[in-house]
């Protein structure tokens, strides 16, 4: 019997969750298991990998096989990297704590990267809100500038409008009273 380690789909649609699972190579993708050992979530940014690392590591060293996107997930998590340091262990060619220090040095990088990542995104995340912000007042102040001109305007032409009719009535009985008298 060939062991696959594989993904699962499950969620709705367009909102695919997955979960890492060790399954017979002849069952349907989303079929009969024999473990489930983790999910994988790709919506979020960077995509949530949540997987039991002694489990999967345990299952790769008995021989299941990882498909390419499940390696490329173990590889992301260190999985691969810790078996590959296991089987030098087992050989002989180094000790357990030297495995164990360069596993855990890459590690401490690993991590730093993706809180790196997770702090560039939010921060990008952030400036974009600012701007979105600053244009949002930018527009309203020009349309507030807009609406003040247009009612100086208005208030110009209705005192032009007064000015003339104004003129015209204090003439209009200056030229009455010439003609009477």
């Amino acid at each position: 019997m060939s062991v696959k380690i594989r993904l699962a789909r499950r969620g709705r649609k367009k909102q695919a969750i997955y979960d890492v699972v060790v399954a017979d190579a002849r069952a349907p993708r989303d079929g009969r298991f024999i473990e489930k050992i983790g999910t994988y979530n790709p919506n979020t940014n960077p995509a949530s990998i949540n997987i039991n690392n002694e489990r999967a590591l345990t299952w790769l060293l008995n021989g299941a096989q990882p498909t390419d996107t499940v390696k490329a997930m173990l590889s992301y998590r260190g999985i691969m990297l810790k078996k590959h340091l296991q089987i030098g262990v087992l050989k002989g060619a180094i000790s357990q704590e030297q495995a164990d220090a360069k596993f855990n040095a890459w590690l401490a990088e690993k991590d730093t990267k993706i809180t790196n990542k997770t702090d560039k995104l939010a921060a990008a995340k952030a400036d974009a809100r600012a701007k979105a912000l600053a244009a949002e007042a930018a527009k309203n102040q020009a349309r507030l500038d807009a609406i003040k001109a247009k009612e100086d305007e208005a208030k110009a032409a209705a005192a032009a409008a007064s000015a003339p009719a104004a003129e015209a009535a204090t003439e209009a009985p200056a030229e009455g009273g010439e003609a009477e008298a």
